[in-house]
């Protein structure tokens, strides 16, 4: 390639932002879905919480890490190439195997469907049903037992089971969980098959369900339901009693297709994870080969972009096919063919990614130096605890917000509408941040930020209705955007020249990938303790203390900014004035200035 090619900046930012839009795209077709896979997977709320608990633990190390051998041994743009087509392949796997149970299938898409698709709809794969047709007594007895994953409404204690309206027996329409006694839960099972099945009745409950045709109301009915969300323990029992083995090969089923998928995503992860890392790194240093640093912090608007409309075209698609389609594929497959397509595409855009390979090992000591500050600020202490808690707080959203959408008979476009009105809020704020930092000071932009945040999850947790999260999602403007905005104009005054870059790295993998490790390791146990809303409101509490604490230790820590001199050298050199009077105002003159109008940051 030419040299004039070579260093053609405009290209390469063209490219660059291709690169990460299409790379936006994909991700978000698929990343945001994954707990909603793995609940019709069958798994419990623990174990979804420990498979993206250990995705984000990977994260931590594993990232800066290979990142930092590809840069080392000069094989960044191998490893960005091969990771897009390993993470493809890792996606298509996941499409073959671990196959999905169809009557779960059925009975999630069903309670998402439209009213008019859903009665076109088979509920039963088993054989073919009419209008005037029951449930096939081919239906699995443990599906009723054992494979129903657990749901918790509104109203729930931990044994309140949510039932969408449609799965209530009203004829002639076939229904999954007949609200009937166990007798009569298959008409053509004798009394002694129901007999055997009534010792698996836990309790008769009152719980709410929403119909899709008053407009979200909540109701009740009464239903004795052979189910319970704490059959594991029931199983076991059975088990040590050995008088319930369809039970025991059920769990050990459970646990297989469980180490099988967490083994799959640690695998996923160590190839996906220093992606972003390694790409963003090889574009920094050639922009600062060429002079050309300060167009590299608008890059991230394309991935968010790309992010939003995967996030959209993704749940338009799903919601236009039915449960099954072709050769009874399931239509939640769509997520891993779009994320393996898209990967394909950003592969083939890496070979023109702008990667500068530097003549000689560049040995620094910025990471040293950044880790450093870390320990010895306090600013930067109070800053990686506030990112912490952001990581645990939102690991909970991102893992359980679609579980409680689904509760309330939402679809995948609610779910898909609802990442792309916070990404594109977040976006906007962006063009009036400096508005903003005039009228806020910097606690209380993080102040503000963490209250709208436990706005947030107080509305999540009484989630009635699909369109409802919508409106809340705009709020994700200051919660997340405006936080992370805030911090990064407090990092610029706190670290070393040239360093700034490095620190924010090191506090977002360091602090807010282990937040979100902790975050989901926890999660997943107290839903499975208590309910999905519990979850949320304990979010709450925590973002209140916090906000408390913020600001009663942020005024006490020392606030000097440090003076970036090659900075305002650089600036001042341009724009050099031969006038003795202009040249009166010179950098240092202007340094102190800028620190005065800054120290309220």
């Amino acid at each position: 390639m030419g040299s004039n090619k070579q260093w053609d900046v405009s290209k390469a930012l063209a490219l660059a932002s291709l690169f990460h839009f299409f790379h936006g795209v994909g991700r978000f077709c698929l990343v945001p879905f994954l707990p909603i896979y793995f609940r019709q997977l069958g798994l419990s709320a623990p174990l979804v919480g420990i498979i993206i608990g250990c995705r984000h633990f990977i994260q931590i190390f594993w990232a800066p890490l290979c990142s930092l051998l590809a840069k080392t041994h000069r094989q960044r743009r191998s490893l960005i190439s091969g990771s897009l087509l390993l993470s493809a392949c890792a996606g298509g796997i996941f499409i073959f195997y671990p196959q999905l149970d169809k009557d779960m299938v059925s009975m999630f898409c069903n309670a998402t469907m439209p009213w008019k698709t859903r009665l076109n709809t088979p509920a039963d794969l088993s054989g073919s049903l009419d209008g005037n047709m029951n449930r096939s007594s081919k239906m699995p007895e443990d599906l009723l037992t054992t494979t129903i994953p657990p749901t918790y409404p509104q109203s729930g204690g931990k044994s309140s089971i949510h039932i969408p309206a449609h799965l209530e027996i009203s004829s002639p329409r076939p229904s999954l969980f007949p609200s009937s006694a166990p007798s009569k839960l298959h008409g053509t099972l004798d009394r002694q098959t129901a007999h055997e099945k009534a010792h698996r009745v836990t309790s008769s409950k009152w719980v709410p369900f929403t119909h899709p045709g008053n407009n979200g109301r909540r109701s009740t009915r009464e239903a004795s339901l052979n189910v319970s969300h704490k059959a594991p323990s029931h199983a076991r029992k059975h088990r040590e009693m050995g008088t319930d083995s369809t039970h025991q090969s059920y769990f050990l089923g459970e646990h297989k297709v469980f180490l099988f998928v967490l083994g799959l995503v640690i695998v996923w992860e160590i190839i996906a994870a220093p992606l972003e890392w390694t790409a963003d790194d090889s574009l920094y240093e050639y922009l600062d080969f060429v002079d050309a640093t300060d167009r590299h912090g608008k890059l991230w608007i394309w991935g968010y972009l790309g992010a939003s409309l995967g996030s959209i075209f993704i749940g338009l698609l799903v919601d236009s096919l039915s449960c099954f389609v072709v050769y009874g594929i399931p239509r939640i497959s769509f997520h891993f063919y779009c994320y393996s397509g898209f990967m394909i595409a950003s592969m083939f855009l890496s070979f023109l990614y702008p990667v500068h390979v530097a003549k000689k090992s560049e040995h620094s000591n910025k990471t040293l130096k950044t880790l450093g500050l870390i320990g010895n600020d306090g600013r930067v202490v109070l800053m990686a605890v506030t990112l912490f808690l952001m990581g645990l707080i939102g690991s909970a959203a991102h893992n359980f917000l679609f579980w409680q959408m689904q509760d309330v008979g939402s679809s995948e476009l609610y779910m898909g509408l609802s990442v792309a009105v916070a990404l594109l809020s977040e976006l906007t704020l962006y063009f009036f941040k400096n508005k903003l930092a005039k009228a806020l000071l910097f606690k209380w932009m993080v102040a503000l930020g963490l209250l709208c945040m436990t706005g947030q999850y107080l509305y999540y947790s009484f989630l009635w209705t699909s369109w409802a999260v919508l409106p809340i999602q705009l709020f994700s403007a200051f919660s997340n955007g405006g936080i992370w905005w805030a911090l990064k104009c407090q990092i610029k005054d706190v670290a070393s020249p040239g360093t700034e870059r490095c620190l924010l790295m090191a506090l977002r993998c360091i602090a807010h990938s282990s937040g979100a490790s902790i975050g989901s390791f926890a999660s997943g146990f107290v839903v499975d303790r208590f309910n999905i809303s519990l979850l949320f409101q304990a979010c709450c509490v925590s973002l209140l203390l916090w906000i408390f604490v913020f600001l009663l230790v942020q005024p006490k820590l020392p606030h000097i900014r440090k003076i970036n001199y090659s900075r305002l050298l650089a600036a001042d050199n341009s724009d050099m004035s031969d006038s003795d009077e202009e040249q009166e105002r010179d950098w240092l003159v202007r340094a102190m200035e800028d620190e005065n109008a800054n120290r309220k940051w």
